[in-house]
């Protein structure tokens, strides 16, 4: 671990993680909850994000006002957001507001009120979320892909919820998931910038010592089935997710698995991206994706194509799939590690993205991961290990989600057998 990094587990079992970056003058801070969509039974689907909009609702001492004011009238920027196995408090502020960033974080953490007027308005608002979400097909589509990949089980439900659920939703649930799974053992506090490690666990231990001592339940094992959704609306384009069982985070395939997406489908000069787009002209957006999670993933392809390019665009990406289970070349991975590393290295000048770093790594790994360390595993990747993580992958059960005028997107058996061949 770098000298500038240091941690602390404090005796509530909150971990406290640093990184000290003198060259800025500002101060990222944030509690990244290990607990998300993922977490929930059918009853509380859409708890995590309804907790996340309500915690800038009001507290014991602050209105929803006051927090808002509070943070810009220092200049500052607060956020969150919630995934399907964390959710994230976070504030970006000068360097001597660092106290203020803190206090603001714990106060919504251990001392929202979820005031019934402010709940029903922010109700109204995830009910909005949701309306515009099902109406932007490029995004409700891979709510879609996910619950057909894990039917039936938390992982595949969608992070939002359902209206029905959201609007019967009451307090005592919302109050009773935090107080389950806000446990100070399940929350790790990050911060980076121009700070001192002591001054944010002074600061810690005095506004985040409400948070409850408690051991939330584990998380249902993801059970991958595949399978077929295909809905027919009154779009100018279709809209196509295709994807496969994947890596989880500590399997000995990940780095081999981001490189593959980064090739297959990571930008311009992309397989798919150069074959569909730039010489056939079948689509606009086209892209491959890897979705890892504790205990699995997802690997897919995502693209928006005409009625009748459709027909074509299929049988054309399940070649570009096939090809890279046998034809990779140095060229190609060469520029996949650049990209992929290119990437990770341009988000640690970002104290945002170092704070969120910091804390999925050790929620994910138990332990931060030096940055050469996994630079190292990247440039270890061979075009062997690129081409093994395809036949792993694409040798699977598949599953296609298709929105839109989809007549002429091909069935799942056909892309089965067009695999299988």
């Amino acid at each position: 671990m770098s000298d500038a990094i240091q941690m602390t587990r404090l005796p509530s079992g909150l971990t406290v993680v640093t990184e000290r970056m003198e060259r800025v003058e500002t101060v990222s801070f944030g509690a990244y909850v290990g607990t998300g969509s993922r977490s929930e039974t059918a009853a509380e689907n859409g708890v995590s994000h309804f907790l996340e909009h309500m915690a800038f609702k009001g507290t014991t001492s602050r209105s929803a006002a006051a927090i808002a004011e509070e943070v810009e009238a220092v200049g500052g920027h607060i956020n969150a957001y919630t995934a399907r196995e964390q959710t994230a408090y976070y504030i970006k502020v000068l360097k001597e507001d660092a106290a203020l960033a803190t206090d603001i974080i714990g106060d919504i953490l251990t001392h929202s009120t979820f005031e019934g007027q402010e709940l029903e308005r922010e109700r109204g608002v995830i009910l909005q979320e949701i309306g515009q979400a099902n109406d932007t097909p490029d995004d409700i589509i891979f709510d879609h892909f996910q619950e057909v990949a894990y039917p039936s089980q938390p992982i595949g439900r969608p992070i939002l919820g359902s209206e029905e659920g959201i609007r019967q939703m009451p307090r005592a649930t919302l109050t009773g998931y935090m107080k389950q799974h806000y446990g100070a053992g399940n929350v790790v506090v990050a911060a980076a910038g121009n700070l001192e490690h002591q001054q944010i666990l002074d600061l810690v231990g005095q506004h985040f010592a409400d948070l409850p001592v408690s051991v939330p339940a584990a998380m249902a094992n993801a059970v991958y089935s595949g399978g077929e959704f295909r809905e027919e609306r009154d779009l100018d384009q279709v809209h196509i997710v295709l994807g496969f069982p994947s890596v989880g985070y500590g399997d000995p395939d990940y780095y081999s698995t981001l490189l593959l997406s980064s090739l297959l489908g990571g930008g311009m000069s992309s397989r798919l991206f150069q074959e569909i787009r730039e010489k056939r002209g079948l689509v606009y957006s086209i892209y491959s994706f890897s979705a890892p999670y504790a205990d699995g993933g997802l690997f897919g392809i995502y693209a928006g194509t005409g009625e009748k390019e459709a027909e074509e665009l299929v049988p054309v990406a399940l070649e570009e799939l096939r090809k890279v289970q046998s034809e990779v070349t140095e060229q190609e991975l060469s520029r996949a590690r650049s990209q992929v590393k290119a990437s990770l290295l341009m988000s640690l000048e970002s104290t945002g993205s170092r704070c969120e770093q910091l804390a999925r790594q050790l929620q994910v790994f138990g332990r931060i991961i030096p940055t050469q360390e996994t630079i190292a595993k990247i440039n270890a990747v061979t075009r062997d290990d690129i081409q093994r993580s395809a036949i792993r992958q694409f040798h699977q059960a598949p599953t296609l989600a298709a929105l839109g005028p989809v007549g002429l997107v091909p069935r799942l058996g056909t892309v089965v057998d067009r695999l299988s061949s």
